[in-house]
C-alpha cells in the first residue's frame, strides 16, 4: 500500500483516532476526558475501507486517462485521414511514408523491386544522420508496408514518422522568478512564441511554421520568467495537422545544436522512435543537455518519448501544494519534478495564461540545468543540490531526484 494513501485515510478517519489516547503510559497520572470507546481494531477497519475507496478512485482516474488518451488519437486519425494513418504499433504517424535510417543503395534497389519508391535522403544538419522518406504502394497501409519493409530489411532501422503531442493545457505577465542572469543559451522543440517574447532565433520544421501558438508561447515566456537569456524556438507544428512529427523533431534538435544550445527543452510525448533517438544521441555526443517531460496522459499510459531515452533528463509536474499531478505520465526513468500547475505564462497575443501539465514544468527544469550550467559542465551535482527531496527518502518514481524551481513561475 503506498504511504500517501495511508496518509490520507488516515486524515479521513480523524473523527476515531482519539481512541488511541486511550493506551496507557506507564508512570502517566492523566485525567480522565471522556474520549469515545473506539478500539484500535476498528481504527484500522476504517482505514482499510477508506484506503480501499482512494484506491479505486485512484485506478479509475487511471482508466479516465488512459479513454481520454484513446479518443484524443481516434480523433486526430478520423479528422485528417488524407494526412494521418496508424503505424504497425497503433501509434499517429504521417500517411503513406517510411523512414529509413542510413539504407544503402543495394537496400534502395530491394526496396524498388517489391514497389517501394524513395521520395529523397535527407542529411539531417547538426545529427550526421541521413533519413530516406520512401513512399508506399498503392493500396498498401502504413502498418503493412512498416512491417514489409522490415522484412525487407531486416538490419536496418526502419520507423513510421510518427507524431508528439503537446503536454500540457492552459486557461486564460508572467511572475518573475530569477533575473534573467542564465547566460547558457536554451533550446525548445513546440509550436512559435508569439508577440512580446524575445528571442535568440526562432526557425520552422513543419507546413506553415513558424506559427505562433499558446503552447509554444507559455514554454518559452516560462523559459525567460526563470532567467534565461537566450532562448532559440524550433516549431515542428507550424499549421500542419501532421506536424510534430519524428521527421521535423530530429531536424530541430540539429538545428538546435549548430545554433549552440546547451540545453533544449521538448514539452512533447509520443512513441520510442530510432530517428529521434538517434538523433538526441547525437547531440548528446556534442555536449548538449536534452530536458523532457513524461506527458499527461496517467501512469498508466505507454511510456513517454522522448523522456525515456537514457540520455534525456525526464521530468514531471507538481502542482502548488508539492503534490505529484494526478494525471503525470512516466517515463523509464524520472529525473526532477518541477512546478506543473497553478503557475502562468504568456500566450500567442501576450495574454496571460494559467498553466497546468508537464509541458510546463519541463523549461522550468531546464532553465535550472543552464543556471548550474553557467557554473560548471558538470550540471549534475549543482542541481541535485539544490533539489528538495519529495514523497519517499532519495531518488522515487514519483519525484525523482526532488523538486527544482519551486518558486519558478508562480
Amino acid at each position: 500500500m503506498r504511504p500517501q494513501i495511508i496518509l490520507a485515510a488516515l486524515a479521513l478517519c480523524a473523527p476515531v483516532m482519539p481512541a488511541i489516547a486511550q493506551i496507557a503510559l506507564p508512570g502517566a497520572n492523566l485525567p480522565q476526558v471522556g474520549l469515545p470507546q473506539v478500539g484500535v481494531g476498528q481504527v484500522l477497519d476504517n482505514v482499510r475501507r477508506h484506503v480501499d475507496g482512494l484506491e479505486e478512485d485512484l485506478r479509475q482516474t487511471a482508466d479516465d486517462l488512459v479513454r481520454a488518451r484513446r479518443l484524443r488519437l481516434d480523433r486526430l486519425v478520423r479528422d485528417h485521414p488524407d494526412l494521418i494513418e496508424r503505424d504497425a504499433e497503433g501509434d499517429p504517424a504521417r500517411k503513406g511514408e517510411l523512414l529509413v535510417i542510413d539504407p544503402t543503395e543495394s537496400d534502395l534497389a530491394h526496396l524498388r523491386d517489391k514497389g517501394f519508391k524513395a521520395i529523397g535522403t535527407e542529411d539531417i544538419a547538426g545529427t550526421g544522420l541521413a533519413v530516406t522518406r520512401i513512399a508506399l504502394p498503392d493500396g498498401v497501409s502504413l502498418a503493412e508496408g512498416q512491417r514489409e519493409v522490415a522484412e525487407i530489411l531486416p538490419q536496418a532501422q526502419v520507423s513510421a514518422d510518427t507524431l508528439y503531442s503537446q503536454s500540457g493545457r492552459s486557461s486564460g505577465r508572467t511572475d518573475d522568478a530569477h533575473d534573467g542572469s542564465i547566460a547558457t543559451p536554451v533550446g525548445m522543440i513546440d509550436g512559435a512564441p508569439g508577440r512580446g517574447i524575445a528571442l535568440a532565433g526562432v526557425a520552422g520544421f513543419a507546413k506553415g511554421a513558424p506559427n505562433a501558438s499558446n503552447h509554444g508561447s507559455a514554454v518559452a515566456s516560462l523559459l525567460q520568467s526563470a532567467g534565461v537569456r537566450h532562448v532559440y524556438a524550433a516549431d515542428v507544428y507550424g499549421s500542419d495537422p501532421a506536424g510534430g512529427n519524428a521527421l521535423a523533431i530530429a531536424r530541430a534538435l540539429g538545428w538546435l545544436a549548430n545554433k549552440g544550445a546547451k540545453v533544449i527543452s521538448i514539452s512533447l510525448v509520443g512513441p520510442a522512435n530510432p530517428v529521434i533517438a538517434r538523433s538526441i544521441q547525437a547531440v548528446h555526443a556534442r555536449g548538449v543537455t536534452v530536458v523532457a517531460a513524461v506527458g499527461n496522459d496517467g501512469p498508466a499510459a505507454p511510456p513517454a518519448y522522448p523522456a525515456s531515452y537514457r540520455d534525456v533528463v525526464a521530468v514531471t509536474g507538481v502542482d502548488r501544494h508539492d503534490r505529484a499531478l494526478i494525471e503525470a505520465g512516466h517515463a523509464s526513468h524520472l529525473d526532477y519534478a518541477a512546478p506543473g500547475a497553478d503557475i502562468y505564462g504568456r500566450g500567442d497575443k501576450g495574454q496571460r495564461l494559467k498553466l497546468r501539465g508537464t509541458s510546463f514544468a519541463t523549461p522550468l527544469a531546464a532553465a535550472r540545468i543552464a543556471a548550474a550550467l553557467d557554473r560548471s559542465s558538470d550540471w549534475r551535482p549543482i542541481v541535485d543540490a539544490e533539489a528538495r527531496d519529495l514523497g519517499s527518502k532519495g531518488p522515487d518514481t514519483t519525484y525523482g531526484r526532488g523538486l527544482i524551481c519551486a518558486k519558478c513561475g508562480r
